[in-house]
């Protein structure tokens, strides 16, 4: 157990270790190596503010626009930097606004840690003003939570949330903290939390259940893995790349497990799901082993499980007990940490090619890249596409640049065309698909990794859902590259209406602001484009600048994400149009 302790002298021969909780609050947070968090101050969390305020040259506070803002942006953080994202509130509409982060970040397994002020103690349960039962709106979508009514309770809680944040499969901690705990004084000393009853983050890997798997991956015809972000939360990205090369074995990826493995590596074959690549989708129903490696078999995922992979064996490499046989039945579950499953399963395998299995995923690719990828990254049409714009981003990026998405079709249009060379470089909105998450997440993702580009691509839709944090790029000269795809259109609900409901746009169509007007009102340098010929220079000064820089496309209005599989279709129903 590692133990911090904080001394205060208060007489020459007596040295007591007293302070309020609110210098506490601070000190675990710097014991945990916090060095940044997010936040927006109120009346029932200003003790703790009040004590960050002495502390401002060890620990930066990051003032954003709105408590949702908060959260998304210590997402972002945690997402690029591996570390855990803190965010800070409080109590009443303060608390609650960090709900939908919460939620966002317990579905995707974001580790963060959210701090909320609460009323004192003794007005609980009084309707007290800004009193809400944040622990009772929590709980669902929090790994864990906790309120804290004295004082002395702090350090342990804290530790524990930390631990519990970022152990096993990560996820969000919100710990509620009583203005009477901020303000009482009680001696302090901090020991790391290394363990908690009943509480096992990482299972111990059973080589019985991988020598079972490595029999059925060695004596497969047509394998083929599906990874999700299991492989970058677990660290496991080299261990990954060695299977994959080692077994011959194609590998598709869910939209969280993007950037993984490299976009072209020649074993790479696309991303499954909704608007996944052709050849995967279709073969998933044709492989004999499906091996599934820190992934949740998400309905996006699979379409109808009635007809999903069900002449396949299923191998499911899961940190997450609770996810085995949730949705696909596993023939073989490996439970643990992906680095350390995938480290022992590796000496197992045996080398292979599976040369005649490949042909078919190029076969299918062809179909595709004729149909659709041409036509969307090589438009012939005079309006530009969404496509285009990712592909000239991976150009001029040479793809390195951490991409943040938001949700809609540019979402699905920069998971299929964006480009990556490293890990942790697609960040988006996965499980919960919220609006509005890719502007606060792209400022943390850049505070997270300075060295790093960061671009965010948005739709019109869902940047107005949080434009108000171009305000702590104003004030921080964060310097994130914004690119919005204008189609005047709820775009993803539009092509729905289209498709399914007779081109009835019922609530969809956008009449929106003049973005780059709101862009140089935050000294922000912006920019317009409708053309082909300007967007390529646009581009190219957009990734050239060392500042902050907006770019509105304005794109076609009635262009659809395809492949497409509609929703409770088998993965072998594709609409290529």
């Amino acid at each position: 157990m590692e133990t911090v302790k904080i001394k205060t002298e208060v007489n020459p021969k007596k040295t007591k270790l007293k302070i309020s909780g609110a210098e506490a609050i601070i000190h675990c947070l710097l014991a945990e190596g916090v060095d940044l968090l997010y936040g927006y101050p109120g009346g029932a969390i200003m003790p703790v503010y009040d004590e960050l305020y002495k502390f401002q040259d060890k620990l930066t506070h990051i003032l954003t626009r709105h408590e949702q803002g908060a959260t998304h942006a210590a997402q972002g953080y945690a997402r690029v930097s591996g570390r855990v994202g803190v965010a800070m509130a409080t109590s009443g509409p303060g608390a609650t606004n960090l709900v939908t982060g919460l939620a966002d970040a317990q579905i995707d397994s974001t580790p963060l840690v959210c701090i909320t002020g609460q009323v004192t103690r003794h007005l609980l349960g009084s309707d007290a003003f800004q009193e809400t039962d944040i622990i009772g709106i929590s709980t669902p979508v929090t790994k864990w939570n906790y309120q804290i009514t004295e004082a002395a309770e702090i350090p342990e809680i804290m530790a524990k949330a930390f631990y519990i944040a970022k152990s096993g499969r990560p996820g969000p901690v919100l710990i509620d903290i009583t203005k009477n705990a901020q303000i009482d004084e009680f001696d302090f000393s901090y020991e790391k939390c290394t363990a908690v009853r009943s509480y096992n983050p990482e299972p111990k890997p059973d080589v019985q259940a991988i020598e079972a798997a490595a029999q059925l991956i060695n004596n497969a015809k047509k394998p083929l893995i599906v990874w999700g972000q299991g492989v970058i939360l677990g660290k496991a990205e080299e261990e990954f790349k060695a299977l994959v090369e080692k077994s011959g074995v194609p590998a598709a990826w869910t939209i969280m497990g993007a950037s993984a493995l490299d976009s072209e590596h020649p074993l790479n074959v696309g991303m499954v799901g909704m608007h996944g690549n052709y050849a995967p989708n279709m073969l998933t129903n044709e492989c004999d082993v499906l091996i599934a490696i820190g992934m949740r078999f998400d309905d996006r995922v699979t379409g109808s499980l009635d007809t999903y992979a069900k002449q396949a064996k299923v191998i499911h490499f899961e940190i997450d007990k609770a996810e085995i046989n949730k949705n696909v039945h596993a023939d073989v579950a490996v439970l643990g940490n992906s680095k350390a499953t995938l480290g022992l399963l590796l000496p197992m395998i045996k080398e292979n090619k599976h040369e005649a299995w490949h042909n078919e995923f190029k076969e299918y690719y062809k179909i595709e890249f004729e149909q659709v990828i041409n036509n969307d990254i090589h438009p012939t049409k005079k309006g530009l596409t969404m496509g285009e714009v990712i592909e000239q981003i991976n150009v001029e990026s040479e793809q390195k640049a951490v991409i943040v998405t938001d949700v809609g079709q540019h979402q699905m249009i920069g998971c299929r065309y964006a480009k990556f060379k490293q890990s942790k470089s697609n960040i988006t909105s996965g499980g919960l698909g919220t609006m509005g998450f890719a502007l606060p997440a792209a400022i943390g993702a850049k505070m997270g990794a300075m060295e790093r580009e960061v671009v965010a691509i948005i739709g019109d839709g869902g940047y107005q859902m949080t434009i108000q944090e171009l305000g702590v790029i104003f004030q921080h000269k964060v310097p994130v590259k914004i690119v919005v795809l204008n189609n005047d259109h709820l775009g993803m609900v539009r092509q729905w209406q289209e498709l399914f409901f007779d081109r009835r746009y019922a609530s969809t169509v956008m009449v929106n602001p003049d973005f780059v007007k709101i862009a140089e009102g935050y000294s922000i340098d912006a920019k317009r484009v409708s053309t082909r010929e300007d967007l390529k220079i646009a581009i190219k000064e957009m990734i050239a600048s060392k500042e902050p820089y907006f770019l509105e496309v304005k794109v076609e209005k009635e262009d659809n994400v395809f492949p497409m599989i509609p929703s409770g279709a088998s993965v072998s129903e594709v609409r290529l149009k």
